[in-house]
């Protein structure tokens, strides 16, 4: 027997025909087209033709200008090998910065695609909240084994951003646990970047990235970085900047009141501005300042870690301890993504009694496959010595970069290990920079077209002063360091002729 409709029902049945009905979302859903689902469920490969539609009708990439895609073509990388890749075209690139400072034992290790399908095979997920799993424990050892000694526990991220914003809420929780509430602030260096959630980018001191943002997690201030090329008219010896720099620290602890301060975070090889360095003693006075004032000393090794300074962590190579160290990218060499924070066991101590926890944590922090990958990058690096051929070779690539300052564009050639930055100049006498139309022009205009033209994919950067990036894998040495001097002479010189 039929049952009469209730008006509920008429209404519901009514919303659902209303939206599936032409022309509505859900109709034009249904009607859009999937050239890529399609050609997948023939059983054939998408045509590179096909592959450029999609990605502009469907991406929103990351950092990156779309009008210029609008009418040309977005480059597709479809494979890499060594440190080479391949765009659509077949046409083949020069890695120059590792794939955004990450690939340190190079593109197509076999091995770490096999280990990825083992542990897949093995256990495929699993979170690390309140358990752990065999890779996540002998990772964690190994990365240890590695660090500063006073280094005694990992907490797993999947990047180093994330890294850095759990440094900075476990310095505020540890405060509070320690009966100092209002230490929360910390202070970071000008230039820097930490990320993008809103609390790593709350801490880069590049205000044109965080402008569209804003407001942001307040409390954290800036200092001066040691950009030591554009200090040299003020000091006499780049130790003496150093340690001007360094006190700027403790200036501005006293200034905000050493009692409201949690934490100084830092890269000890800056990357942005380009590979600032400073000279030993800049570690060890900022150390002493942190001790003095009960700051916390955080390391972001986000890019230096992994052998791209010349030792495993940039910790090592400059001489000090810091109280955490933020690590990622080189840790798989970005065949799986991980990162991780190392903490001194002063700061898990408040953890290991009563009911307290940390409550903060990550889905995919951990991932047993990220671990084994990671683990088997780790065999890689030290069969094949790869932190022992960056310091080997880093004095070699150094010197061919600057074969660069005969070049009237040139002003700086800087950094450390793999990891170095060619500072671009109107006037070398003068150290006179480009304003911002001249650098877009520069950079943007015929720098970077240039690079990628010519096959070199490097980064050319202006959130500091105008300056090209090279930070190539681990595996590389004076044939490839001559390769990329010979492409940058030739579109540098081009650059400064368009000018």
């Amino acid at each position: 027997m039929a049952t009469k409709e209730s008006q509920a029902g008429k209404l519901v049945r009514g919303l659902v025909s209303a939206f599936k009905a032409p022309g509505t979302p859900a109709a034009a859903a249904a009607d859009r087209a999937t050239p890529l689902l399609d050609a997948r469920k023939a059983g054939v490969e998408p045509t590179v033709k096909q592959l450029q539609q999609a990605a502009k009708d469907n991406m929103f990439l990351h950092f990156t200008r779309h009008s210029p895609y609008q009418k040309g073509e977005i480059p597709i990388i479809m494979k890499a090998q060594g440190h080479h890749f391949w765009d659509q075209n077949g046409k083949k690139y020069f890695d120059g910065i590792s794939s955004l400072f990450s690939v340190n034992a190079g593109h197509g290790r076999e091995r770490l695609a096999e280990a990825a399908a083992k542990q897949m095979k093995t256990l495929d997920y699993f979170p690390i909240w309140g358990h752990a799993h065999p890779t996540s424990i002998e990772l964690s050892e190994r990365v240890l084994s590695y660090a500063p000694k006073n280094l005694t526990r990992v907490f797993f991220t999947t990047g180093g951003g994330e890294a850095n914003e759990t440094a900075w809420k476990l310095a505020k929780q540890y405060f509070k646990l320690q009966g100092k509430p209002l230490k929360h602030k910390v202070i970071t260096r000008a230039v820097a970047y930490h990320g993008t959630s809103h609390g790593a980018l709350s801490l880069t001191g590049i205000p044109a990235m965080k402008k569209m943002f804003e407001p942001l997690v307040p409390s954290t201030f800036r200092v001066p970085n040691t950009n030591w090329y554009r200090a040299q008219d003020q000091f006499e010896t780049e130790e003496e900047f150093a340690m001007w720099a360094a006190n700027r620290v403790e200036e501005m602890i006293l200034f905000e009141d050493p009692d409201t301060v949690a934490a100084f975070i830092f890269e000890p090889v800056q990357n942005s501005g380009g590979c600032f360095t400073s000279p030993k003693s800049y570690f060890k006075r900022v150390r002493e300042i942190c001790d003095k004032y009960d700051v916390l000393l955080v390391a972001d090794e986000t890019i230096d870690g992994f052998g791209r300074i010349g030792t495993m962590f940039a910790s090592e190579f400059y001489d000090f301890e810091p109280d955490m160290l933020v690590c990622a990218k080189g840790i798989t060499s970005a065949y799986a993504p991980l990162g991780a924070l190392l903490l001194s066991e002063k700061l898990f101590e408040p953890f290991k009694h009563g009911t307290t926890i940390f409550p903060h944590g990550y889905t995919f922090a951990g991932h047993p496959v990220s671990c084994a990958v990671a683990l088997e990058n780790l065999d890689i690096f030290d069969e094949e010595d790869l932190v022992g051929n960056v310091r080997r070779n880093s004095p070699i690539f150094r010197q061919t970069l600057e074969k660069l300052k005969d070049l009237p564009i040139v002003g700086d050639v800087r950094g450390e290990g793999y990891f170095f930055a060619i500072e671009l100049v109107k006037d070398k006498a003068t150290k006179e920079t480009f304003n911002d139309a001249e650098s877009e022009k520069l950079l943007r205009g015929i720098l970077s077209h240039r690079m990628f033209e010519e096959g070199l994919y490097c980064r050319s950067d202006d959130r500091g002063d105008p300056v090209v990036q090279l930070a190539p894998p681990l595996t590389v040495g004076v044939d490839e360091f001559n390769e990329i001097e010979q492409i940058l002479r030739g579109c540098l010189s081009e650059a400064w002729t368009k000018l």
